[in-house]
């Protein structure tokens, strides 16, 4: 199952926005200054760079691999499914953690405002989210561009107003508890900049991911960090020490002071579309973990079930599930581990473009270079390792369980269930004429398989362009060859006889049949031009050397020698699409021309 492209370049900036500025911005700050005082500015400051240095790895893994799941989907192909396994649960869950902390902040300007109870209020407000999650992506990224274009507009405005008259003496000292301690707040309040994992689990949903995965997340991540340090110079210069570090609502108290009562209620109006834009993100993102995990295999199916919108409706609402549950737990905690766990995902994802870059794998040909490399990437995993370790043992007591539960889940579960690259390649390789295989690699035959967006766009004229028939009554391959290549219905004008001939002979070499259901013949040979195919689906089945076999769906490629690659991707976009879990109930009841048409 793929989902739809209907995400642009507004989408993309505003879902990565909407996510990071919430939390990090309305709740984080006071916190953030009760453990480094003024220095806290530098710390939001250092967490952008770093941010934006981790993201060069994200970016360049989403544009080559443009797929729901984002780092977990990078980290599955590069490293395996079991690190695969542990980096989308845990991806899941910080994203999911994040979301709560999100949700918490509504449930907040909820019970100020009407002094409705936190615990009901959540449940309604989750409710609310997974809904409109349902509607399409498209959907929940409108009311996200609206909502952050207005955010973006009262937060410059209230810095605007603010710092000409901020008190300079508030700034010192600036390094209340030393540079270590700037620097290491800079790990906590990392977790304001996780939206960018959100924008790369939507990879494939964004329109033309190639220009605008890049643009939207480094844009994205510039004017975060500048409003971020801008905001924290106005509330430093602003609130009291004392008020400062106590306050729940730091940002909504120091526009009261500036601008009295209106000034409060437009700031905790602000802190309220902040909190929804990265609830909605948040869930919108964080669901498609389980779904690209349950599509890998990794998880159980019924999380790629979606609805006639095509969102993955079951992970959508589990996901709802986990940031209501999460929400019982302490505050401080939930910031620790999510933060810790997008730090991981940050690390992971560095070293897939390592291993990635040193395979030397002719199609991994990502849009977006991360620079410094590998200088970048490897000064990236130790930095990011140094902040996880100085979390404290309980979030690495805490994260040590995750990582076991994964490792568990993958051993009794994934391991058993995997739908795997490898198998994959093993099958590939049973199937195809071992003219195409003979002189290729393992690692060659994994990057034809492994590309996504180049994979289907070279695919699509073959697609489009192919001889679509409707056969009726139980016969065997050699009837139907036949029949498809007879003068009256005049299949692409090859000759009739060497054509059959050929598909006979190339299945008597070894089997075409995919599975009981889908069979792929294919032959080569200098008759033709370019790649040819012939889809042809017969419901009362086809029988092929096979014993018992009972084919209902035929997929004959025709193809040069000189065109071996391309004869390659063929055979794996059609043996993938087959393999999906709902295929066979599509091939027997919709229309060819539907089926063609939503490949």
């Amino acid at each position: 199952m793929n989902l739809k492209r209907e995400v642009n370049f507004f989408g993309v900036f505003s879902l990565a926005v909407g996510s990071m500025i919430s939390s990090g911005i309305f709740i984080l700050p006071s916190l953030a200054f009760a453990r480094s005082g003024p220095s806290a500015i530098a710390s939001y400051v250092i967490a952008g760079i770093l941010a934006m240095v981790g993201s060069f790895a994200i970016i360049e893994l989403a544009t080559a691999m443009p797929k729901a799941g984002g780092d977990y989907y990078f980290i599955n192909r590069s490293l395996g499914p079991l690190l695969g396994t542990f980096s989308g649960i845990l991806g899941w869950l910080a994203l999911s953690l994040k979301s709560a902390f999100a949700v918490f902040g509504i449930c907040e300007v909820i019970y100020i405002l009407i002094g409705v109870n936190q615990v009901i209020s959540a449940a309604f407000v989750v409710l609310f989210f997974v809904l409109l999650n349902f509607r399409g992506a498209k959907e929940a990224a409108r009311l996200q561009i609206i909502l952050v274009a207005f955010l973006l507009l009262l937060l410059f405005a209230f810095v605007g107003i603010s710092l000409p008259s901020i008190d300079a003496e508030r700034y010192s000292p600036f390094f209340t508890n030393g540079t270590g301690t700037t620097f290491l707040t800079a790990g906590f309040v990392f977790i304001s900049f996780g939206g960018l994992l959100k924008v790369a689990n939507l990879a494939e949903e964004i329109e033309n991911p190639k220009r605008n995965i890049p643009l939207g997340m480094i844009s994205s991540i510039i004017v975060v960090t500048i409003l971020y340090a801008l905001v924290m110079v106005a509330l430093t210069g602003i609130l009291t020490p004392e008020q400062f570090s106590s306050s729940l609502a730091p940002v909504a108290d120091a526009a009261g002071i500036k601008m009295g009562k209106a000034g409060y209620i437009l700031m905790t109006i602000a802190a309220s579309f902040a909190f929804i834009t990265t609830a909605n993100a948040g869930i919108l993102a964080s669901s498609r973990y389980p779904f690209s995990l349950a599509r890998d295999g990794l998880l159980p199916g019924i999380f790629v079930k979606t609805n006639k919108k095509g969102m993955p409706i079951v992970a959508i609402t589990i996901t709802g599930i986990i940031i209501f549950v999460s929400l019982l737990f302490d505050l401080v905690s939930l910031v620790k581990v999510a933060s810790a766990v997008i730090l991981v995902s940050y690390v992971l994802t560095n070293i897939s473009v390592l291993v990635l870059r040193e395979s030397k794998l002719k199609s991994y040909k990502p849009t977006f270079i991360a620079p410094m490399y590998p200088f970048l990437q490897i000064t990236s995993i130790l930095i990011f390792s140094y902040l996880i370790i100085n979390m404290g043992t309980s979030v690495i007591q805490i994260t040590i369980m995750l990582i076991i539960g994964c490792i568990l889940l993958y051993i009794f579960y994934g391991n058993k269930n995997s739908t795997g690259e490898s198998a994959f390649l093993h099958l590939l390789r049973r199937i195809a004429d071992e003219r195409l295989t003979n002189q290729l690699l393992e690692t060659e035959l994994e990057e034809i398989v492994n590309q996504r967006d180049g994979l289907y766009e070279e695919f699509k004229p073959i697609l489009e362009n192919a001889k679509v028939f409707e056969i009726e009554g139980y016969c065997d391959f050699e009837d139907m060859l036949e029949d498809i290549f007879s003068d009256k219905k005049n299949c692409y004008k090859l000759d009739k006889d060497y054509v059959v001939s050929e598909f006979i002979k190339r299945e008597e070499e070894g089997s075409t049949v995919l599975n009981d259901e889908v069979a792929i013949p294919h032959i080569i040979t200098d008759k033709v031009d370019e790649m040819k195919l012939i889809i042809v689906r017969n419901k009362d089945g086809i029988k092929f050397n096979r014993q018992d076999s009972n084919v209902k769906a035929i997929f004959c490629l025709i193809g040069r020698i000189e065109d071996r690659d391309k004869h390659l991707l063929s055979i794996s976009m059609i043996a993938r699409k087959a393999r999906e879990t709902e295929f066979f109930e599509s091939w027997m009841n919709d229309s060819l021309e539907d089926i063609i048409k939503n490949w």
